[in-house]
């Protein structure tokens, strides 16, 4: 388990891991240096790691320890007992019941578990117990190590307030603000008052976004406050908060830091994260596009001051926010692995888990600051079950009942802890996966991920592909130009999909008609052949309309093998490809350019769906005849939603503020669902009398259900 690397000032010797599938993906050569992590079974850690997380991160650790020789125990819930996480594991044990409370943050139960297995240390992943300084104490009472920072750390760390102090104190750069504990609402609003709108509100145990608020007014902090506090103590059963002056247009740029228990730290450069909805992180890359290498090295050594003065061991993340005149601010530290170190790995070549293995069992940091590298470029989508429609995420449930990673393409790593099969519930995060993609440059890297993204197959549940499609494709997000308002400032109006232009336009309609030819052909042949020996030749020229985003289109289709020429609006497309009509993907050339769309879903009367450029599109193919025939058919009126309130997504209902009989004013709030850990206000559409609710505080409510109905 050592790592050696050449540099034009290092001569060492390179060795060759064993486990090639790790390098590939994150270990990269330029022509001037070579950089591999080397699992050395001669170096002993710990026989036995208890994982105390679930899902991608329990995976992603378990991958490491068993290339490090280490054997692995998993901890679960009873509805993820046949998780992969599960599976993966040499040793399983259950901790309880679906909810986190009682399951994955359910101490008594893991330390149970722990004794019962002789686990020696425990890695925490990120969230739950992570950055608990509580469980690291118990765990340090038994003699078992926990694989991350000790007690002081954490608690300094962790605490938003005392490690604003710690920065202060280390001169790192730190954001204006209130130094102490906001008691209630009305110190919220004086507070904010004295350091001048706009603030940002959050919890001090915070992390991940939950627990913070912007606030641009008096009523928005009095607002905010009383749903951060709901969610911190949700959360992390601490609602203390913070304020601190809202730094605008921000980009938010974090440091890698890693660090031993011998004074030795490093910083392994920077991730952008300036992406994000509701102050969670969406896309990340590395290196960041926006620092020199003067800003970079002043980052990372107020990084290092901050780990050292806090003693720190392990890997870390300093997060900061950077303004445009490239001064930045420190903004918190998470004492974990964080979601997005995977393009830091591919970047630096080092495993960041093996690195917090070797430095919990007491081995110094075999790196200086000089033997990092800047290899490449990386980028990281964060896959949900989310509906980007909605709030650019609101969680969706449900079974994937097909799943298809992107795996087979170069350059394409993807972390995940599901299959086909496994179900997303609303117990947990909704995350699907991470998506990462490496390029020697950052056009090379934004290539591949539009191309995974395309190949990455999830059906039974609503994802977020169009979103990081549309993100990673924009040009502004192209040219590094790029804020943590990026999204809101793009679409004001809400995230709508790909807005087709008229070329994308015919090339979907084309490829609709094609394929609906494909399954007409099909379905005339049985083993390869004609089912009625007297059917006429094969008919080889097709007059239908398609219907697509309420605009008809009358095509001419005519084929050669598997080649269709389609005239569409007066202008020929031509699209060819295998048209295998059983397959998850549907690669295609479109007039001499390869795309691959997905198709969906389609019906015998011509309803078509198709994913096209990451965004699901509903086409309808029909002959002329039937066309004719169609106009005569009765629309179904849509439903008046100005007089309901449906639950834009599962979870359970925390407050219910009016009953049948209130007047309400338009934007007044109606209720509070939360769904996973996070709090979303609903609102009343209109002035109006409330008829009738149909929901209580406590309950559990679907996508879609009827909360509450208005006159």
């Amino acid at each position: 388990m050592a790592a050696y690397m050449i540099t034009s000032t290092l001569r060492r010797v390179l060795l060759v891991a064993k486990h090639a599938s790790f390098q590939s993906r994150c270990c990269v050569a330029s022509s001037r240096v070579q950089y591999s992590t080397v699992y050395d079974s001669n170096e002993k850690t710990f026989d036995k790691i208890l994982i105390a997380n679930r899902g991608e991160i329990a995976c992603r650790v378990m991958k490491t320890c068993k290339k490090m020789g280490i054997k692995t125990v998993a901890v679960h819930s009873d509805v993820d007992a046949s998780a992969v996480h599960v599976k993966m594991a040499d040793e399983a044990v259950c901790v309880g019941p679906a909810p986190t409370n009682k399951s994955y943050l359910n101490m008594d139960a893991i330390m149970d578990a722990i004794r019962k297995t002789g686990s020696q240390a425990v890695h925490p992943g990120y969230g739950f117990l992570s950055e608990n300084k509580e469980f690291a104490k118990r765990l340090a009472a038994e003699d078992v190590v926990f694989i991350g920072p000790d007690t002081h750390a954490i608690h300094a760390m962790g605490d938003k307030i005392e490690s604003k102090l710690l920065a202060k104190a280390a001169n790192v750069n730190v954001i204006p603000g209130f130094d102490g504990v906001v008691e209630n609402v009305e110190d919220a609003v004086k507070i904010a008052g004295d350091i001048g709108y706009p603030v940002m509100i959050k919890a001090s145990a915070g992390g991940g976004g939950k627990g913070m608020r912007i606030a641009w007014n008096d009523d928005e902090t009095r607002e905010g406050f009383r749903l951060s506090s709901q969610e911190a103590a949700s959360s992390f059963g601490d609602d203390r908060l913070l304020i601190e002056k809202f730094v605008d247009n921000p980009r938010h740029i974090e440091i890698q830091v890693l660090a031993d228990k011998h004074g030795n730290a490093l910083w392994l450069n920077e991730r952008e994260c300036s992406i994000q909805r509701r102050n969670q992180k969406v896309v990340e890359e590395a290196p960041s596009t926006f620092l020199d290498p003067e800003t970079r090295r002043a980052m990372g050594e107020q990084a290092v001051q901050l780990a050292k003065a806090v003693h720190y061991s392990s890997a870390g993340t300093v997060e900061f926010l950077v303004d445009s005149n490239k001064n930045f601010y420190f903004l918190e530290m998470n004492t974990r692995l964080q979601v997005e170190h995977p393009i830091t790995e591919c970047i630096t070549g080092l495993d960041l888990v093996q690195q917090m293995i070797r430095v919990a069992k007491g081995f110094p940091l075999l790196h200086k600051q000089e033997d990092i590298p800047i290899n490449g470029w990386a980028i990281e989508s964060r896959v949900y079950a989310e509906d980007p429609y909605k709030s650019f995420g609101l969680p969706s449930i449900g079974r994937l009942s097909q799943y298809q990673e992107p795996i087979n393409l170069p350059k394409v790593r993807v972390d995940s802890g599901i299959q086909e099969g496994s179900d997303i519930s609303i117990y947990y995060d909704p995350m699907i996966s991470k998506l990462v993609t490496y390029g020697a440059t950052r056009a090379e890297a934004l290539q591949r991920m539009e191309a995974a993204l395309d190949n990455y197959v999830i059906r039974g549940v609503t994802h977020n592909i169009p979103l990081l499609r549309e993100i990673i494709t924009h040009p502004r997000f192209i040219s590094g130009d790029i804020t943590t308002n990026f999204l809101p400032e793009e679409y004001p109006e809400g995230f709508k999909g790909h807005q087709l232009t008229s070329e994308g336009r015919r090339e979907l309609v084309s490829t609709a008609a094609a394929l609906y030819v494909s399954a007409q052909l099909r379905s005339q042949r049985f083993l390869g052949n004609l089912r009625v020996s007297t059917t006429p030749q094969e008919q080889r020229q097709w007059e239908l309309c398609v219907e697509l985003e309420k605009g008809s289109h009358t095509v001419a289709v005519s084929r050669s093998g598997s080649t269709f020429t389609v005239e569409v609006d007066g202008v020929t497309v031509e699209v060819s490809g295998e048209w295998n009509l059983a397959s998850a993907l549907l690669p295609v050339t479109i007039n001499r350019t390869p795309r691959v769309l997905q198709c969906l879903s389609r019906d015998a009367g011509g309803d078509i769906t198709l994913q096209y450029l990451g965004t699901q599109f509903k086409v309808r193919v029909l002959s002329q005849l039937v066309s004719t025939l169609s106009a005569h058919m009765p629309e179904k009126v849509p439903e008046d939603t100005s007089s309901i309130l449906r639950s834009p997504m599962p979870g359970s209902v925390v407050a219910v503020s009016v009953k049948p009989g209130d007047v309400v004013a338009e934007g007044q709030e109606i209720c509070v669902i939360e769904a996973m850990k996070m709090q979303n206000s609903l609102i009343a559409a209109k002035a109006a009398k409330v008829k009738s609710v149909h929901c209580k505080a406590g309950e559990t409510v679907g996508e879609g259900d009827l909360l509450v109905q208005l006159e």
